[in-house]
């Protein structure tokens, strides 16, 4: 007998369902392996695009904290998702600025333009007395006065600034224009973006900025050379091209701070090759040297009638060895042991009997900490109390607020400009400061504000340029002022 209609149909009918629930279930698993997989490449490559950002260099053993601490306190905090980071008797004498010239690298013309700055004078000098410093400091010359002796080894060579170049210029006298930016490396995943895409990428929305004003000053966040040994005591550690330096001194750079916790990075002889690529280039550089000496000398530059001096240190380095000594080189240090300084605040007031107005460029704080702690602030105000007219700080790879403190502006950090990207928002903002200074008139101060891409600075649009001036304005110390156009103004 065969089974009656009904039934065959019934039968049918489950079967399908049965077919319609094994296709059911199969497309959900494979979409649910999907998204896992997704997930696992987008969190593989995030932890990837933050591998070179520099995590925490904690005191090395054996160090006591209180007394000669390497990091400040606080950088313990620090996370594997942050940054990658991290002469002559001639030095002594005004540095002529040299004829700009452009980038030889070819870059895509960028389709968007940065918000103008106010540039008040155009660089001078052509005309003007001194010279470039070009020695080659990786030669050996005979320090000046012992690492812990203040009043030694910082001024000895002072004297040699002619006279008619140590007098104040007249309170009617020109403005001048100085750029100052954050840390810059060239290494890691920047490198290989330089390498694809020319090592004037990092300057395609800068236009000739530093070009038109009277000093442009940076962090040189690296060692550059082709050798060195790797320090050992680090997690990351940087090493870039040679390369780099000429398309740097070409988009307008004048001095690059040295004083830093990286510069080391590839030892002593990492230190000496990066001297001798940067008098190549034409670009000066304070706050480390081939000794104790030279690390802690101010560099002098003559611009629109007045002498400008620049020193530069560090408080943040991995352990005591990278501190300068008379016949060592390294760091010019401003930690509180051995009379580091005391060095500092002596070569600020020798260099403040000489110029018309005094920079100092530091290395200090705490990683992505967007306020400065109590050290910072101490030792700004040291700063300032020793002569200094300018502090511009670096290291923590965020923007800080700003103080004015005895009519002396204060920048606590300049954040990151040429960098890694990493996955901490607050690295992605910084800014290119401007100061405009007259003689015995002291100094305006204005923002750019530009996102920090990898291996390249790009303009905010306006309203999210207004809302980062609102941010800093927040962060500031005293009642400072920020306008959305980047215009900040002392509290009252």
């Amino acid at each position: 007998m065969y089974p009656p209609r009904s039934q065959k149909k019934r039968s049918g009918q489950k079967n399908r369902k049965s077919r319609q629930r094994r296709l059911w279930l199969t497309m959900n698993a494979s979409l649910l392996l999907m998204i896992v997989v997704l997930l696992s490449y987008y969190f593989i490559n995030d932890r990837q695009s933050a591998a070179g950002m520099q995590s925490p260099n904690p005191a090395p053993a054996g160090i006591e904290k209180k007394e000669n601490p390497l990091q400040e306190q606080g950088s313990s905090a620090e996370t594997s998702s942050s940054q990658d980071h991290h002469s002559t008797n001639a030095a002594d004498q005004p540095v002529q600025k040299p004829a700009k010239q452009s980038v030889n690298q070819p870059v895509k013309e960028p389709d968007k333009q940065p918000a103008k700055t106010d540039v008040d004078a155009k660089k001078q000098g052509s005309n003007q007395d001194g010279k470039d410093q070009s020695s080659n400091d990786t030669h050996d010359k005979s320090p000046a006065g012992d690492e812990g002796n203040a009043a030694e080894g910082s001024s000895q060579k002072d004297a040699s600034v002619p006279e008619e170049q140590k007098s104040i210029a007249s309170d009617n006298g020109k403005a001048v224009t100085i750029n100052f930016v954050g840390d810059m490396i060239f290494s890691s995943k920047v490198e290989q973006v330089l390498e694809k895409k020319g090592y004037s990428y990092p300057f395609a929305y800068l236009g000739d900025t530093f070009k038109k004003d009277d000093l442009t000053l940076g962090n040189l966040e690296t060692p550059v050379t082709t050798g060195g040994v790797s320090a050992q005591n680090k997690q990351y550690v940087f090493k870039s091209s040679p390369k780099a330096l000429d398309a740097l001194h070409a988009a307008g750079m004048d001095v690059v701070n040295l004083g830093n916790n990286h510069i080391l990075d590839q030892g002593e002889v990492g230190l000496l090759d990066t001297i001798k690529y940067l008098d190549q280039s034409g670009i000066q550089y304070v706050g480390a040297g081939k000794n104790a000496a030279r690390a802690y000398e101010p560099q002098y530059f003559k611009r629109g009638g007045m002498t400008i001096a620049v020193v530069g240190c560090s408080r943040v380095y991995p352990e005591p060895s990278w501190a300068a000594g008379d016949n060592k080189p390294g760091v010019a240090s401003v930690y509180d042991g051995k009379g580091y300084h005391d060095r500092v605040m002596t070569t600020i007031s020798n260099a403040r009997k000489k110029a018309d107005l005094v920079i100092v460029m530091t290395h200090w704080g705490i990683e992505r900490s967007l306020t400065p702690n109590a050290v910072q602030t101490k030792l700004a105000h040291d700063f300032v109390d020793a002569g200094a007219d300018l502090v511009i700080g670096g290291h923590p790879h965020v923007l800080q607020g700003l103080e004015q403190y005895k009519g002396k502006w204060i920048a606590y950090s300049t954040g990151n400009f040429i960098f890694t990207k990493s996955s901490t928002p607050s690295t992605w903002k910084t800014a290119v400061f401007q100061a405009t200074c007259k003689p015995k008139s002291g100094c305006s101060m204005k923002l750019t504000p530009y996102h920090a891409e990898l291996g390249q600075p790009v303009p905010m649009n306006a309203q999210e340029g207004s809302q980062l001036m609102k941010e800093l304005q927040g962060l500031s110390i005293g009642g400072v002022k920020i306008s959305s156009d980047g215009v900040v103004t002392p509290g009252s």
